[in-house]
């Protein structure tokens, strides 16, 4: 009597976990050196589908092993662990210019992983799985508590982490395409912050006028923060992503009431009007638009509306004068803002004005602009509403898929060893021999 095959199977640990958290994916019971496509697909918050896979054949023991065993073709290739999260791409047919984004942190990302037999690159839904999981990514880890703030004039959501505290904190700005994002800020409370999501790119209405948000309003988000019974009050950090930069930049420059411990920039520049608003900035860079550039699919690229980089003192911040530990991290493909070329510029600044001890750049080639946590999908391209004129545009934003996934999980691993650094160990944060 013949010996009836075993049934495959699909074994992945944790089937619980935050979003940056690696899992471990083995497929057991195959045939030995068998053909199979590992199949990932997520309904996304916004009722798009997304999906990535790969290509594996399986080895003498029937078994295939993602952390170790190289992926053939698909979404990605080589020995990509978490291949199957940062390679995802609309499935075809979507809509055109999508960004994969979580909107509702207290409900997980649900990812279903399958295993087919051969090597397919579509037609999934119409074949039928050898073995299926599901796996759920959280942003928000259990007991992280999240608040509403309307407090001072102030909109914006903060993320507690469990315990009483005090704790350290962050304020997060983010960049000009406005609105409340809190995916970041929830994840970074994960890790023991403090961490207010600032919403501040939406225009405000005051006596039949529209303007934007003076440099007060980030004034009095940080006092927000600073007055928390759960902060440690001398313990706070800014962290900005492209126009968001700009902000934390000019003010922990200038502001006398915001004196960050740190600061995280991502993707940004230095270069505005001295002591500017958000409406002088947005002024200044209007004056350059007829620098706007387009891609042969007519993508809008943005980067050279602040080049060249000035000389003129009055037109960047005098990140001579900073005071704070900086962390810049930068893609060297970043098509939307000339982040290379502002780091450049303010390591020459700090170096002659003997502050340069107090910067860290991160440049990763391959990668665009949009430097997320790690794992999310890699967004070259998107749709994008200008705040304020609700103008409809596809952005370039740069990056090759497998660079700027590997520069996501990178940098995210040595901006919480940074911020931990700052807020949680460091007690003299200018001395250089704490960097």
């Amino acid at each position: 009597m013949t010996e009836k095959a075993a049934t495959p199977m699909l074994l992945l640990h944790p089937s619980r976990g935050l979003i940056d958290e690696k899992f471990c994916l083995i497929v057991q019971n195959l045939s030995q050196i068998q053909d199979i496509t590992l199949h990932a697909l997520i309904h996304s918050d916004d009722g798009d589908y997304w999906e990535a896979f790969g290509h594996y054949v399986s080895d003498a023991t029937g078994l295939v092993n993602v952390a170790n065993d190289s992926s053939l073709g698909g979404t990605y290739d080589g020995v990509e662990p978490m291949g199957l999260l940062w390679s995802m791409r609309p499935v075809p047919g979507s809509r055109i210019g999508l960004r994969l984004r979580k909107k509702e942190v207290h409900t997980p990302m649900v990812v279903h992983i399958s295993v087919y037999r051969g090597h397919m690159s579509q037609g999934f839904r119409e074949q039928v799985a050898l073995a299926s999981v599901v796996t759920e990514r959280w942003y928000m880890a259990p007991g992280v508590r999240r608040v509403d703030i309307t407090e001072g004039g102030v909109t914006g959501t903060l993320f507690l982490p469990p315990g009483p505290g005090p704790f350290p904190a962050l304020l997060d700005l983010w960049g000009g395409g406005g609105g409340l994002v809190e995916y970041r800020s929830a994840l970074l409370s994960s890790h023991g912050f403090v961490c207010l999501a600032l919403e501040y790119m939406t225009p405000r209405t005051s006596g039949g006028s529209t303007s934007h948000v003076g440099n007060e309003y980030f004034e009095a988000a940080f006092t927000v923060l600073k007055q928390h019974p759960q902060v440690c009050g001398d313990r706070i950090a800014i962290l900005g992503l492209s126009f968001g930069t700009s902000v934390a930049l000019g003010m922990a420059v200038y502001s006398t009431v915001i004196q960050p411990r740190c600061l995280v920039c991502v993707s940004g520049s230095h270069v505005q009007p001295v002591k500017g608003s958000l409406s002088d900035v947005f002024s200044e860079i209007n004056k350059n638009v007829r620098n706007t550039r387009y891609d042969e699919e007519n993508r809008v690229i943005w980067r050279d509306l602040l080049l060249p980089i000035p000389t003129d003192p009055n037109k960047k911040v005098d990140v001579g004068q900073l005071k704070c530990p900086v962390l810049m991290i930068v893609g060297e493909d970043d098509q939307n803002w000339p982040a290379t070329e502002s780091a450049e510029d303010m390591k020459q600044m700090m170096e002659k004005a003997g502050n340069s001890h107090l910067l860290t750049t991160l440049s990763y080639p391959g990668a665009g602009h949009l430097i997320e946590p790690p794992y999310s999908p890699h967004i070259r391209a998107s749709n994008f509403m200008v705040a304020g004129t609700k103008q409809k545009l596809v952005v370039l934003w740069g990056g090759e898929t497998a660079p700027h996934g590997h520069a996501q999980e990178d940098s995210w691993k040595k901006i919480l060893s940074f911020l931990e650094e700052h807020l949680y160990r460091s007690t003299d944060v200018t001395s250089p021999s704490n960097l």
